[in-house]
């Protein structure tokens, strides 16, 4: 019995280094054709490294369109608007899972709707909206127009839900206010789902591009997404300068790859203190 609880182990830690390898393939062929010439690339049969490593091509790269200007717009907006959807998903999903007022269920209800609206039905009135208000092609305007997600409230109230109501009503009975018992009580104990929730929204604003690139004009505002277009296309890089795309597109998912290494330990480790607490 205990050879074949090994045996099993084994074959799962072999099926997960084989996914891994699969998943990290993608990057590794960034990396490797960026350090390739143009010719190299479209090479007959396809080679798994360079023949003469070509590292000057990432600062290549970096100086030919502002790179860091991009990087640090995408950063800059993705965690602010983290910061917003934490506050404002937190206050919400409390008010819906903790707190007792008129409507309840059918504001719950018009929350549940909202998710399953397409982000592309709400962009003409969000332009117009932006437009009157003053905030198109301003960090403001792409910031505000996102600082509340429907995704996220969702998320936050499925955590809270797993949160005996029990906690909350001793604090209330403690005298605690709302907020102290949202930031004191349930933060610690769902911490796992709001991890989650700052990589899954830094995900998605770092590479956001339709909306930013329908509210802003200046080149200074570009995300990277955008900014990678501008250098694929308007720079004349397309189809001529592969291993200068290859390096821009590895140094600007760099940021991602980082937060998620740093984040995945965190992540697991308050999940698992999370569940026993709520098991507690």
């Amino acid at each position: 019995m205990q050879g074949l609880n090994k045996l099993g182990t084994l074959s799962r830690h072999i099926l997960l280094a084989a996914a891994s390898l699969v998943m990290a393939f993608p990057f590794y062929w960034m990396v490797t054709n960026a350090l390739k010439s143009n010719d190299e690339i479209w090479q007959t049969p396809p080679t798994l490294w360079a023949e003469n490593p070509n590292w000057g091509q990432f600062a290549e790269a970096w100086v030919a369109a502002p790179f860091e200007r991009y990087m640090f717009n995408s950063i800059f907006v993705a965690m602010s608007i983290i910061v917003l959807q934490v506050i404002n998903s937190g206050m919400m999903a409390y008010a819906l899972t903790h707190m007792k007022f008129r409507l309840k269920g059918v504001f719950t209800g018009l929350v549940l709707v909202g998710y399953m609206i397409p982000s592309t039905a709400v962009y003409l009135p969000g332009y117009i909206l932006l437009g009157q208000m003053g905030l198109l092609d301003s960090y403001t305007g792409l910031i505000l127009s996102n600082c509340v997600s429907v995704f996220s409230i969702f998320l936050i109230r499925q955590a809270f839900l797993q949160v005996s109501h029990e906690m909350v009503e001793a604090g209330q009975i403690d005298g605690a206010s709302h907020f102290r018992i949202l930031w004191t009580i349930l933060l610690p104990l769902t911490r796992s789902s709001f991890a989650v929730l700052g990589l899954i929204t830094f995900i998605d604003q770092y590479n956001n591009y339709f909306w930013p690139m329908l509210i802003t004009k200046s080149q200074d505002l570009q995300l990277v997404s955008a900014g990678l277009r501008s250098f694929f296309v308007e720079g004349g890089a397309y189809g001529l300068k592969w291993p200068l795309i290859m390096a821009a597109s590895a140094f600007t998912i760099a940021p991602l790859l980082v937060l998620f290494a740093l984040t995945q330990k965190t992540i697991m480790q308050s999940f698992n203190m999370s569940a026993g607490a709520s098991k507690g």
